[in-house]
């Protein structure tokens, strides 16, 4: 058990090379008031003055005192063979030191120090150098060893007191100030809390212990120090205090007696206060001696530190070694430091270029699992947004029978017309085949967008080595991009003449689209002789239908839909005033004057300009279909050898060219300012947990765990 104190020292050493406090350690941390005893607490456990006395705020940065018990034994070994591994302790070789008790400060590195005024002198300065001359405070703490055949192994850490109303040059949130500081050693569960309080104030009101149950609400960690017992008023005593009845504390209640200040500038050594201490224990709390006192308090410190610290080594080890495993990783993340700049150049480049390709073909090493990318994504830009949209595209949007019937008469000229003129179904077809160009161009949009993306996901998922070298990241990203800059007019305008094509000439002899005419023929056939089954019988059936269409029927031309009757051809002239239908023909000898007849806002179609324009609609969607089937299936393999595939054939040798020189090497493979550094702490980081994993690896006593 004793054993285990040294270890926690020995892990105190090995974290407080790198500085860090990611490890949070056994330890036991004082608290009270200004001016309570702390510091006069710790020199009784010590035995020798070594900390800076005085009135008002003197602590005013952590003092972490490690106390390590060095036995006359132990100097024997040092004195012996200094290779020999028994002659080191925490780490340290005691060969060469005359007195029997010294010190070391980590910061003044391997310089001992033998006279404690010394040290109390450096505690001084270097409180000074970091706080100032003021009375301000640092939570930068010192850490102090003492070697001493005199003490008991500890681990303490003497924190500035509490105090409520600012003093000198104290900033005015100073109580703020420290009360964080206390906090924060304290709120470490691994740490135990020693709650000093003055015997000559009222227990109740101890501000050690208000702020020690703010974080150890149960007291399981909690020891209260009583000092000052021989300055209480007269006729007073301490006797309910020490025995729990006024404030129970789990872990104990102990008194001690200091030196005062007389004492102090008298000289009055420790040991000598302590057998004072013991003879007024003895006069004023005969039956309470033997449990309160310098000693008991440095013995029962020693027994609560190892219980505590055995309490913690499993979890203690563990935390080590998840952190170890975390600082492994962060370290391969880094990479190693660049020695052939050429190789590593072509290498990152070949790299890049052959995740971005995977990503492309889906067969990258990391693969997006909350959003679709790379070749997924244009996958789905061709099939379901390009698809859908195509989809969506009315064939006959933006066209009214109005329209359509305005092209037809437009394109007869000043002839009243037998047939619907071929020449206006192909300007309206053409016209509703432009309006595929619009989505086709943003298909191939979305597509680049896509391509740009990948480069950003390689850079994140696949090739981490290029976040350490901002310099060729960004090279690498403004060759990319620019080559698919240079490809997408390519593209866009191979899409373009895609378009293009399908307006050059309209193919009225396309299997698909004979197949509709032929069958649009018929259904107008069908529809023409129930018409001509519904006429009254008082009406000859050859005026319904002269020529029983027999002429043009079998010609399975689009022009043989166009069945003109005479009964039609006898109303023509009324029906062409389409701008100006009157309710009934004009009688004889009546002149009406064609000006003052109002122009209505809609009329009824005719039956021939209802057929027309329902002829004309139909071939035209028949048309449009076959057209947007062909864009559907032509513009995404387009876009997939003029622009995608372009593009990863030549990725490699585009980056290779542009950036593989002589001249650019040392730029590029340039590393981020702070790269090498945070590679070098994270090396330090994960010794440091190597070494740590070590020291507990060699506790063997298995009733430890």
């Amino acid at each position: 058990m004793e054993a285990l104190i040294p270890v926690i020292n020995k892990l105190q050493d090995v974290f407080n090379t790198v500085g860090s406090d990611v490890i949070q350690l056994p330890q036991i941390a004082v608290v009270g008031t200004q001016s309570s005893g702390k510091s006069s607490v710790l020199e009784s456990l010590v035995g020798k003055d070594l900390l800076p006395r005085g009135t008002g705020v003197v602590t005013r940065r952590p003092l972490i005192l490690q106390l390590v018990n060095l036995s006359p034994e132990d100097r024997r070994k040092a004195a012996g063979e200094e290779n020999d591994p028994n002659a080191w302790k925490n780490g340290r070789l005691y060969k060469g030191i005359e007195s029997e008790e010294w010190g070391k400060f980590l910061h003044t590195k391997n310089k001992i120090y033998t006279d404690f005024d010394e040290i109390r002198q450096e505690i001084e300065n270097e409180t000074e150098r970091i706080s100032g001359n003021n009375k301000g405070i640092s939570a930068e703490p010192i850490h102090l060893k003492i070697f001493s055949p005199h003490v008991v192994n500890l681990t303490l850490v003497d924190l500035p007191g509490i105090t409520k109303v600012p003093v000198g040059d104290q900033p005015k949130d100073i109580e703020i100030q420290i009360r964080d500081l206390i906090l924060r050693y304290i709120s470490n569960p691994n740490s135990i809390i020693l709650a000093v309080t003055a015997a000559n104030t009222d227990m109740a009101t101890s501000e050690a212990l208000k702020v020690a149950r703010e974080v150890d609400p149960d007291g399981r960690r909690t020891l209260a120090v009583i000092t000052k017992l021989d300055l209480m008023d007269a006729g007073t005593d301490a006797m309910d205090v020490l025995m729990g009845r006024v404030i129970p504390v789990k872990l104990g209640i102990i008194g001690v007696v200091n030196r005062s200040q007389l004492d102090i500038n008298n000289k009055k050594i420790v040991a000598e206060a302590i057998r004072d201490e013991y003879a007024f224990l003895q006069k004023k709390y005969p039956s309470l001696a033997n449990r309160n006192g310098t000693k008991y308090l440095a013995r029962t410190l020693n027994r609560l530190l190892m219980h505590h610290i055995r309490d913690c080594l499993p979890e203690l080890k563990t935390r080590i070694n998840v952190l170890a495993a975390q600082y492994q990783s962060l370290l391969n993340s880094y990479g190693e430091p660049v020695e052939d700049k050429s190789a590593t150049l072509l290498q990152l480049i070949t790299k890049f270029a052959s995740e971005y390709c995977n990503t492309i073909e889906g067969t990258a090493k990391y693969i997006e699992t909350s959003e679709l990318c790379g070749g997924a994504r244009i996958c789905y830009i061709f099939h379901e947004t390009f698809g859908r949209t195509l989809e969506s595209v009315d064939p006959l949007g933006g066209l009214t029978t109005i329209d359509v019937l305005t092209a037809i008469r437009n394109a007869t000229g000043p002839r009243p017309a037998l047939f619907v003129p071929e020449i206006s179904f192909e300007l309206l077809v053409k016209r509703q085949v432009k309006r595929l160009e619009e989505p086709s161009l943003r298909c191939v949009e979305l597509v680049h967008e896509e391509m740009q993306r990948i480069i950003q996901h390689c850079s994140n998922y696949s090739t981490q080595e290029l976040l350490r070298f901002p310099k060729l990241h960004d090279a690498i990203v403004e060759v990319v991009t620019s080559l698919l800059r240079k490809r997408l007019p390519v593209t866009n305008e191979m899409v373009h003449n895609l378009v293009a094509i399908e307006l050059a000439y309209i193919n009225t002899k396309h299997p698909d689209f004979a197949d509709a005419c032929g069958l649009m023929n018929s259904n107008i056939e069908e529809q023409r002789r129930n018409r001509m089954r519904e006429l009254p019988p008082s009406v000859p059936r050859d005026k319904g239908a002269p020529g029983d269409g027999t002429q043009d029927a079998g010609t399975g031309g689009w022009r043989g839909m166009v069945k003109a009757s005479k009964s039609e051809d006898g109303a023509y002239e009324e029906k062409t005033k389409y701008m100006t239908s009157l309710p009934a023909s004009p009688q004889k000898g009546h002149a009406i004057n064609l000006l003052d007849v109002p122009v209505p806002v809609a009329r009824k179609l005719s039956a021939r300009e209802q057929r027309d324009c329902e002829v004309i609609e139909r071939l035209i969607k028949s048309y449009f279909l076959i057209v947007r089937k062909n864009i559907q299936d032509s513009v995404p393999k387009a876009v997939m050898h003029f622009l995608v595939n372009n593009v990863k054939d030549n990725l490699q040798s585009e980056l290779v060219g542009q950036l593989y020189k002589s001249l650019l090497l040392e730029d590029l493979l340039t590393e981020s300012e702070d790269m090498a550094q945070r590679r070098n702490e994270a090396a330090d980081m994960l010794k440091a947990l190597q070494r740590a994993s070590q020291v507990i690896a060699e506790i063997r006593e298995t009733h430890l765990w």
